[in-house]
């Protein structure tokens, strides 16, 4: 398989209220969504939202288990000053700030937030890597 991403859908209770939170980040939907599945084109990639029972049905598996376990949706950043403002407008659009930004172990500065239905998202800024003008991340050679 070709080592790249498409799509991410997140399971949703709410459709209309997860939209709002993305829209109030300044994201914007795409012009392609509906009543049943919205888009937001990324650099590189579409993020989508998508019924959490319809997404389990479509998955054969229990709605239940959609959003339960680890794993993050990360967004990196030039400078920890991005972070933190990302961080606030996170806050204001409805998240709820799991870890504040903060200096990490590992050299970074990073925090956490949830987003309606409570998927794990990390601000960070990364100094060991580049990002293009296109928001897009370079890991180091």
């Amino acid at each position: 398989m070709e080592q790249r991403l498409s799509l991410v859908t997140l399971g949703v209770r709410d459709l209309a209220v997860s939209r709002r939170f993305y829209e109030r980040l300044g994201w914007q939907a795409s012009p392609r969504s509906s009543a049943d599945i919205i888009f937001f084109q990324m650099n590189g990639l579409v993020f989508s939202l998508y019924g959490r029972d319809a997404l389990a049905a479509d998955a054969t598996i229990d709605p239940a288990t959609i959003g339960v376990g680890g794993g993050t949706i990360a967004v990196n950043f030039r400078s920890e000053n991005e972070v933190d403002a990302a961080m606030k407008d996170a806050e204001a659009a409805g998240a709820t700030v799991l870890k504040p930004p903060q200096k990490v172990f590992w050299g970074g500065y990073s925090g956490y937030f949830a987003d309606p239905d409570g998927h794990l998202w990390e601000l960070a800024y990364n100094p060991f890597w580049e990002i293009g003008e296109d928001g897009s991340v370079v890991l180091p050679k």
